[in-house]
């Protein structure tokens, strides 16, 4: 692990909660938590940390974002398969000479007015 990267993870080890976002803020914040006198070395400090934090940052709400659609997912998916898998009870259901008769005059009836039109 090479230098700059070994610092910054000390340096969040100990203060992450401090830092954010923003280069400039972190560079203030690491002149407070630390002594770092070279200004180029205190810039890429400041630089990967302030890199690091914006990837982990990205990273949380990606997987915030799957874990969402992953329980939306699962929400719908159990109605759908439950109201197609749901079995049709007929048995309960009487249905008279009558009402069979009429129904097959009103299919007949809707077949004849469209073969017209």
């Amino acid at each position: 692990m090479d230098r700059i990267k070994r610092i910054s993870f000390d340096v969040l080890d100990e203060h992450k909660s401090k830092f954010n976002e923003d280069f400039t803020d972190n560079k203030k914040i690491l002149n407070q938590v630390s002594i770092i006198r070279s200004k180029g070395l205190k810039n890429k400090i400041a630089g990967y940390i302030t890199r690091f934090i914006k990837k982990e940052i990205r990273e949380e709400k990606i997987k915030q974002d799957r874990a969402l659609s992953s329980q939306s997912l699962e929400q719908n998916a159990p109605l759908e398969t439950a109201v197609e898998d749901a079995p049709l009870e007929t048995s309960d259901v009487d249905v008279s000479e009558e009402t069979t008769v009429e129904v097959d005059e009103t299919i007949t009836m809707d077949n004849s007015s469209e073969k017209t039109e």
